[in-house]
C-alpha cells in the first residue's frame, strides 16, 4: 500500500504506530498495517468512501438523530459527516488514543465544533457512563490494526447500548464475520432488540443494525432517500437494497 502513497505523518503511542498516507484523490489513516482505518476523497473530506462506514449510517434514514454516539473515532469520518448531515446533532465520540484525535483534527479535518465532542477513554468504560436512553444512535467501530476489538462480541457490551439508548434507537455494529442469527452473539442481541438488520459489504464487512422498536422498511425508492442523497451522497438507495433482515 505505501509504495503508491506519500507518508505525510507517522507517529507512535504506546499502541503502535499512527500513519497517514496520501494518495492521488485519497487519505488514508493506517496503523501500520495493510488495512485502512479511514479513508477520504481529500475535496469533500466528510462524504465517507469506504462502502462499510456508508452502510453504518442507513439507521439515519429510520430516524433523525438528535444525539449520536461513536464509538471509535479513527479519523472522524463518520463524525464529520453527520455533523454536516445534521445541523441540529449533537456527536459525542469516544476514541481510545489521544494521538488518533490529533490525526483526525490536523489531517482529516475533523470539526471544531460545540456540537461535536469528544472523549479520550476505553469505549468499554466510557459506556458504562453515558446516561441511560440518552442517545438515539450508537455507530460502534471498534478495531485495532487487524481485527475488531472483542468488546463488540461481549454481553455487557450488548447490554451497554441497549442501556444508553433511546426507545425508538439504533444500533450500528461493524462486525468482523458474516452474523450467525443463532449464535450466541445474536441470541444476546435479540434479547435486547425487536429488530435484527445487516449489510454486508464488498470487502465482507458485515454491518448489523438492532432497533429496540419494530419499524417499517424502507423502499428503496423511497423520496426520503434521494432527499439524504443529495447532502450526503453515499448511495443510500443502493445500501437500502442490500439490506437483510436476521
Amino acid at each position: 500500500m505505501f509504495n503508491t502513497g506519500d507518508i505525510i505523518h507517522h507517529s507512535r503511542d504506546k499502541l503502535g504506530s499512527i500513519l497517514v498516507i496520501d494518495y492521488r484523490k485519497h487519505r488514508v489513516l493506517t496503523f501500520n498495517s495493510m488495512f485502512e482505518q479511514s479513508k477520504i476523497d481529500r475535496r469533500y473530506p466528510h462524504v465517507p468512501v469506504h462502502e462499510y462506514n456508508r452502510a453504518m449510517f442507513l439507521p439515519a434514514a429510520f430516524k433523525t438523530p438528535q444525539h449520536v454516539t461513536i464509538l471509535g473515532l479513527g479519523g472522524g469520518v463518520m463524525a464529520s459527516a453527520f455533523h454536516h448531515l445534521f445541523p441540529e446533532c449533537h456527536i459525542h465520540a469516544i476514541e481510545l488514543r489521544e494521538a488518533v484525535l490529533y490525526v483526525a483534527r490536523e489531517y482529516f479535518d475533523l470539526p471544531e465544533s460545540e456540537r461535536l465532542n469528544v472523549t479520550i477513554a476505553d469505549a468499554r468504560d466510557a459506556l458504562s457512563n453515558i446516561p441511560e436512553k440518552s442517545t438515539d444512535l450508537i455507530l460502534a467501530d471498534l478495531y485495532s490494526a487487524d481485527r475488531m476489538s472483542p468488546a463488540q462480541a461481549q454481553r455487557q457490551f450488548v447490554e451497554g447500548c441497549s442501556r444508553a439508548l433511546s426507545d425508538n434507537g439504533w444500533l450500528a455494529l461493524n462486525y468482523h464475520r458474516p452474523p450467525d442469527p443463532d449464535g450466541p452473539y445474536f441470541r444476546q442481541l435479540k434479547k435486547h432488540f425487536a429488530v435484527l438488520l445487516a449489510f454486508k459489504s464488498k470487502t465482507n464487512n458485515t454491518i448489523v443494525y438492532a432497533s429496540k422498536q419494530p419499524f417499517e422498511a424502507i423502499h428503496p425508492k423511497d423520496p426520503a432517500l434521494a432527499s439524504l442523497e443529495k447532502r450526503l451522497p453515499i448511495g443510500w438507495k443502493q445500501i437500502m437494497s442490500k439490506v437483510i433482515r436476521l
